[in-house]
């Protein structure tokens, strides 16, 4: 992280912004997203102003993670850090053989190996991977940095020297040339293998957007352009088609180059020809049919006399010796040269973002039938263990356990050594991640031998690549107590949860295990890398902190104390002592399920962190135990299937944030009572204060969260003159290292513009005050009209060393410690006890009322959560600052707030009692839906572990049946393509846990409904009233397709992309050979690169005070660092050009723009998914830009894209619809095709007046852009009721003297003088018939200027705000831009037509879920 940086604002003007009025304010306003925007990895998209209203400061801590003594040398050591990464580029000049030289542009940083892999990936070198580079004969060391070469400079001569084969060399150089012959072959990103996915774009935009931008500036292009949609996009209709989801490239046409390519059975070389080099056989059918056989030798490849049945190596004649295969062939083979040729063109015209490998492996739901090719190197690989790039290491298999370490152990002291830290520890997670997913599948699939074959197959373990793989099964009862097998499933994801926790604060010397959990067939494994020595050692003699059995044995080890000590204040986990067997008090910092073991590489690894947050207890009954009245009104506590249900981290943030406020509020409420009362005292505290301890004054509004009228304490609020307000500062420099980059913590608060029930439980931010600031930080000061006087100040060292100064003040800290539940009495510190209510754990009696107080502690959180968090939720979705549109944003945004998923039932009960009920609906179907498919997720799970792999098509398409068809699912069980002569035989390989395994064939669609309905009742506590698909899409209005959507993801089925017939009642719609596929659900750990998103976050603060350009590029900067982490594809890359678009936009550079924007849509495609809400707002965006740069056609094909897409995901009626329908509308108006424009303009109308209410500014703007289509077809009666309308909104919600309303009443005066023109001119038709003299009517066709100016409006950009007071008055603009931005409103509310949000004014994305 960056120690301070003059990026982060450092303080806070000294304003109070409440007073302004502002015209947002009315019913309708929107408050400028407290949500934090998430991009879908969990990192917060959004500002960095703090929560208290910008009351706390950024500190330098703040910025740190990395604990003690990583100091980077105060302010200016950034500058010189940021200075070296932009270290310039220089150009050397490369010359192949046999090819022109050419100039590379190359960065001192890169590697020599780098150059290596651009030679490899251009049209005119690739065909070449075993040659070195010289500079003046000397051969380059491939792993040197290009700065360290001695005589590299601008111009220098680099030679491309081809090299001797040896058999790696030339197996990688087969496995090239195959690599190149794919290079436009889809099938690996549909079978979901090599990290490749799926990308359309191209296919709309007719390949890059950067050249047709050129191509296309003449003119005529209004003319050419077809408007008119598919049929099945157009609003109202009813159809989904599946097949237009992946529409069929015409790049994919497969060009063949040649017929086979393979190993030759004549492998491996006999030891005499190996004495003549001669390196492996290859086997191939040119497309002449011409058989042919390749020896592969030091020199190169030539042709051999051998053929299928004779082996003759000797060369033949002409032997067309080539130093590569691409030589050789297209000498032989006239058809390959051309085709190979074609095809490199067509590779090296592709974007680079449709080619490169995405880090994690993302899975396509749908695919189209692929031919099976013949592929030698596909075969290889499926039966070695090759994974990433083992034949590129010495020793070939991979000692996972040490990599994650030792790329944990690297330097992390200044910038270079951070990213090259981060880079390495992202690789090898990426790397694990894909090995762990490929063992596990080869594990359920009965490929690898158990380490215990002799017990039950469920209780079997494995390893595979030094990966230990075992099952989620609770095997030898060991969760006995927490519920067998449903805690055994629920234990792995916890636990990776843990590992994720530890993993962010990132203490040096304790170490967690590489973890991945996979769900696979219906099995839940979960893998993970090997602590040395574990396996020959019994697990009672290694553990040596924690407890094996659950809490009955404990020990405990100083080492690993001090160790979790370093961990406890960002986590949030209590130091207590728990019994052991032999009433021994043992103490320890985590649960004791943890367990601590070093390794016999002498490191101290923690492992089983399932219980690393604390329990829930609305979902854990316990006798004698009564929840907070909140939470018994809720119907809580619920039984839940195990006793392993956790708090979420987010919610503990969230809590302790609230809990912080409360503190805050309490004593300065005490303090100003006392001030009120002691006036006359306070001359004489003065000279007591400690100098240096006064901090700059702020207004009280701003520190207590002024809305927040807490439940537990009923506080008055501040209303004391503004003279006379409470300042509180705080600043925490406490060394404890601060949770950097969890999901949670990241997630900075965004600025309030109104008041929130209880607290804004959005915020779960890390502000000090999570950090357990002691009260001497939190200096609490009083000003009268005289200097500032601070109160209790101590010297503080995150502990506290000397007594507060004045009794009273010690009293007022005490009594607001004790009311906000702190473990200390001094300062405010809130930390949990993991291990309240665990079973068989027992506390010594000296600390029962410490007990008392935590388990106290967890009842308020409980209520929290449903009194605080979850109405939270609602109201952002009320007032859409969250907007989920599928299963996937739904859940982002309630793990967001923290609440659990088990909570959904909960809070769509919630949803159904809110008076606003009808503008939740689009939140209330997708809730629905989630609920219904995560329930037949469950039954899904147990039903497939009956089904053994020859029948698991015919299984999947009958569950799937049974499902969503309204044919009452008779299984077709499958007809035995091998019919045995032997019934009898035994059956071996039996999958794991395996039971009858035709059971699956009597599931009946009524049974598997019931079981649904039933599975609601008991696991979400929610009643379903449906027996069957077409009575919940008739119900709750779903859309089986959608339906089918979420199953398929949530089940990892692929299914073949067709028209599927739901409604038929003669006929299934799936049969067996409609499932393609069954894929790994996975989960993992996902690192982050910590500086480049501090770098972001700041760029984002720069850009909401205004200055564009200074958050442009530091928001350039923060994408070199992320590409520098994560490589060129991720989605946090795609968040940072997604915002770079948009400022190159607002700056005016719409072609870069377009690049940015083109980038960002390929990049969420092929990270996210082709159809993930996100991919869907990209698409938005891009055609914006594109009709900035004068692409309609373009534009218009990237918004049906996007309009089919979000039919697909979740139907029409949703409230991002209508900006999509008003984009769509205003392009079309623009292209004058009025009727369609039309339909699509009073579409978003009638979904912007469901979901924003009637009066909202939103609406009126929707009536202004429909009368301005009715004016262009001069139907003026009509325009005028539309945009009387809109007047009449804004009369009421903004004033008459307001901007828009004057704008509106001009409009309408023009309006109606049009309407009376027209009727004289008709009269004077009807009196005088044909001589009458028409004046002649201006039909104005809308300018292009008029139509980008609207849909600038409708998608929140302005470019200089519209009054003339604030054009007039520019300087004092900026400085109450920056005022306003603390209080989170912004300037351009004053002219903003409806509830935009903040970040889009100043333009940033918030719309995006």
């Amino acid at each position: 992280m960056v120690s301070k940086t003059d990026d982060i604002p450092a303080s806070v003007p000294n304003c109070n912004v409440n007073t302004v009025d502002l015209v947002g304010e009315t019913p309708d306003r929107k408050e400028t997203t407290k949500a934090p925007h998430k991009d879908p990895c969990g990192h917060s998209v959004d500002t960095a102003v703090m929560n208290g209203g910008g009351a706390h400061n950024l500190s330098e801590e703040e910025s740190k993670q990395d604990g003690a003594g990583d100091t980077d040398g105060g302010e200016d050591s950034n500058e010189q850090e940021v200075i070296v990464i932009q270290d310039t580029g220089f150009t050397v000049k490369i010359q192949a053989p046999g090819t022109e030289p050419f100039d590379l542009q190359v960065s001192p940083q890169e590697m020599v190996q780098e150059i290596h892999q651009v030679l490899m990936d251009r049209e005119d070198t690739c065909h070449r991977t075993c040659f070195s580079l010289q500079l003046d004969s000397n051969v380059l060391d491939n792993f040197a940095e290009l700065k360290s070469i001695e005589g590299l400079q601008e111009g220098s001569l680099l030679k491309v020297v081809e090299e001797p084969y040896t058999v790696r060399e030339a197996r990688i150089h087969v496995r090239h040339i195959r690599d190149l012959l794919k290079g436009l072959d889809p099938s690996d990103a549909y079978n979901g293998v090599d990290c490749n996915s799926l990308s359309f774009l191209s296919v709309f935009t007719d390949g890059d957007l950067g050249d047709s931008g050129k191509r296309k500036k003449k003119g005529s292009e209004l003319e050419q352009i077809d408007c008119t949609p598919p049929e099945h996009i157009l609003p109202g209709s009813k159809e989904r088609p599946l097949l237009p989801l992946q529409p069929q490239n015409k790049d994919w046409k497969p060009m063949q180059c040649l017929k086979v390519l393979t190993m030759s059975g004549w492998n491996p070389p006999p030891g005499n020809r190996k004495m003549h080099g001669d390196l492996m056989y290859l086997y191939m059918v040119t497309v002449e049919e011409r058989h042919i056989s390749i020896t592969a030798s030091t020199r190169g490849f030539y042709l051999n006399q051998s053929t299928t049945y004779t082996f003759n190596p000797k060369p033949a004649n002409p032997s067309f010796l080539s130093h590569s295969l691409v030589e050789l062939l297209s000498q032989i083979s006239p058809a390959f040269k051309k085709n190979f040729t074609a095809l490199q063109k067509k590779r090296v015209q592709r974007h680079p973002f449709e080619r490169i490998a995405t880090p994690f492996q993302v899975y396509s739901w749908t695919a189209p039938q692929v031919d099976h090719t013949m592929d030698c190197v596909r075969a290889e690989d499926a039966y070695t263990s090759r994974l990433g790039y083992e034949e590129h290491i010495p020793g070939q298999t991979r000692d996972w356990n040490e990599e994650l370490q030792t790329t944990r152990e690297l330097a992390r002291k200044n910038l270079p050594d951070r990213l090259l830290r981060e880079r390495a520890i992202f690789k090898v997670h990426s790397d694990f991640a894909a090995a762990a997913t490929r063992g596990s599948m080869a594990v359920i699939d009965g490929n690898v031998m158990a380490i215990n074959p002799g017990e039950e197959t469920r209780m079997q373990m494995f390893i595979w690549n030094n990966i230990f793989f075992s099952l989620g099964f609770d095997v030898r009862d060991h969760y006995r107590e927490l519920g067998g097998d449903a805690a055994a499933h629920a234990a792995p994801t916890n636990d990776l949860n843990g590992v994720r926790a530890y993993g962010a604060v990132d203490v040096e010397g304790l170490y967690t295990l590489g973890t991945v959990v996979v769900d696979y067939r219906g099995y839940r494994v979960t893998a993970q890398s090997i602590i040395p020595g574990i396996l020959e050692r019994e697990q009672e003699q290694s553990v040596i902190y924690g407890s094996i059995d659950f809490g009955k044995t404990v020990v405990s080890h100083g080492k690993y104390l001090e160790l979790l000590e370093k961990t406890s204040r960002p986590l949030k986990v209590q130091r207590h002592n728990v019994l052991n067997e032999k009433d021994e008090s043992m103490e320890l910092c985590s649960s004791v399920e943890c367990k601590g073991i070093i390794g016999n590489d002498g490191r101290h690894y923690i492992l089983d962190l399932l219980r690393t947050f604390p329990p829930d207890l609305n979902f854990l009954p316990v006798e004698g135990e009564e929840l907070s009245p909140e939470s018994v009104r809720q119907g809580f506590p619920r039984q839940h299937r195990h006793r392993l249900a956790c708090l979420r981290q987010e919610l503990i943030e969230a809590f302790v944030e609230h809990r912080y406020l409360l503190f805050m509020k309490m004593a300065a409420l005490q303090l100003m009572q006392q001030k009120a009362n002691k006036e006359s005292k306070l001359a004489t505290l003065t000279e007591n204060s400690i100098p240096g301890a006064a901090v700059p004054a702020l207004p009280s509004t701003e520190t207590p969260d002024a809305s927040a009228e807490s439940s537990e304490t009923s506080t008055e609020t501040l209303t004391d003159a503004n003279s006379d307000a409470v300042q509180t500062e705080t600043t925490s420099t406490s060394d404890a290292p601060q949770p950097a980059a969890t999901e949670a913590t990241t997630t900075e608060a965004a600025p309030k513009t109104e008041p929130m029930t209880e607290t804004d439980s959005s915020a779960t931010t890390t502000t000090n005050a999570s950090q357990a600031t002691p009260i001497e930080d939190v200096v609490p000061t009083v000003t009268t009209n005289g200097p500032l006087v601070p109160f209790a100040t101590a010297i503080q060292n995150g502990e506290c060393e000397s007594p507060l100064e004045d009794p009273k003040s010690r009293e007022v800290v005490l009594n607001a410690c004790k009311a906000v539940g702190s473990i200390s009495n001094t300062s405010f510190d809130i930390r949990f006890n993991p291990d309240i209510f665990s079973p068989g754990v027992r506390f010594p009696e000296d600390s029962a009322d410490d007990i008392q107080k935590q388990k106290q502690l967890l009842k308020d959180a409980g209520a929290f959560m449903v009194s605080c968090q979850i109405p939270s939720l609602v109201k952002d979705c009320l007032d859409h600052s969250a907007l989920p549109m599928d299963g996937a944003t739904l859940t982002e945004a309630l793990h967001q707030r923290g609440i659990n998923v088990r909570y959904l039932g909960n809070v769509l009960a919630f949803v159904d009692q809110t008076p606003a009920k009808a503008q939740l609906e689009h939140f209330y179907r997708i809730g629905i839906s989630e609920l219904i498919t995560r329930c037949a997720k469950h039954i899904f799970k147990t039903y497939l572990q009956g089904v053994e792999l020859s029948a698991l098509s015919a299984a999947v398409s009958h569950f799937l049946n049974c499902f969503l068809s309204s044919f009452d699912a008779v299984a077709h069980l499958p007809a035995d393509e091998l019919v045995s002569r032997r019934k009898n035989r035994k059956r071996r390989n039996r999958v794991p846990g395996g039971g009858d395994n035709t059971a699956w064939a009597c599931l009946t669609p009524s049974e598997l409904w019931k079981n649904i309905v039933s599975e609601a009742q008991s696991y979400y506590h929610f009643t379903l009233h449906c027996e069957n698909a077409d009575q919940v899409v008739e119900k709750y209005g779903l859309q089986k397709i959608t339906l089918l959507r979420e199953i398929s993801i949530k089940a990892g089925i692929q299914i073949l992309i067709k028209e599927y017939n739901f409604d038929s009642r003669h006929k299934p719609a799936f049969t067996e050979e409609d499932i393609l596929n069954i894929f790994p659900v996975v989960k993992h750990v996902n690192p982050k690169a910590s500086d480049a998103f501090h770098f972001f976050q700041s760029g984002q603060a720069k850009v909401q005070q205004g200055y564009l350009k200074e958050g442009c590029e530091l928001i350039n900067e923060a994408l070199n660092l992320f590409n520098n982490v994560y490589g060129a594809m991720h989605v946090e890359i795609c968040a940072c050009l997604r915002l770079l678009a948009r400022l190159n936009y607002i700056m005016g550079d719409h072609h870069e723009a377009l690049s940015n924007q083109q980038k960002a849509v390929l990049m969420s495609e092929r990270v996210l998914g082709v159809e993930h809400p996100n991919t869907i707002q990209e698409y938005m965006h891009l055609a914006l830009y594109c009709f900035a740069n004068g692409q309609l056609s373009t534009a218009l094909k990237l918004l049906y894209r996007a309009r089919y897409l979000m039919l697909m995901v979740c139907g029409e009626d949703h409230p991002e619809m209508a900006l999509l329908d008003s984009n769509i509308g205003l392009v079309l108006h623009g292209v004058m095709e009025y009727d369609l424009s039309l339909r699509f303009l009073e579409n978003a109308l009638a979904i912007n007046s469901k979901y924003h209410g009637p009066r909202s500014l939103k609406v009126a703007l929707s009536h202004h852009l429909v009368a301005r289509v009715y004016e262009s077809k001069a139907e003026f009666r009509s325009a005028l009721q539309q945009e009387k309308e809109g007047y009449t909104i804004y009369k009421n919600q903004v004033g008459e003297a307001h901007e828009k309303t004057k704008e509106s009443s001009e409009y309408l005066k023009y309006l109606t003088q049009q309407a009376v023109a027209l009727q004289r001119t008709m009269n004077e038709i009807y009196k005088n018939g044909s001589n009458a003299s028409i004046m002649p009517l201006k039909f104005t066709a809308p300018s292009m200027a008029s139509v980008l100016e609207q849909l600038n409006i409708i998608n929140g950009i302005i470019f200089i705000p519209l009054s003339q007071k604030d054009l007039e008055n520019l300087k004092a603009e900026v400085q109450r831009r920056q005022q306003l931005q603390e209080s989170g409103k912004s300037v351009e509310d004053l002219t903003v037509d409806g509830p935009l949000e903040l970040e889009d004014k100043i333009p940033m994305d918030v719309n995006v879920n």
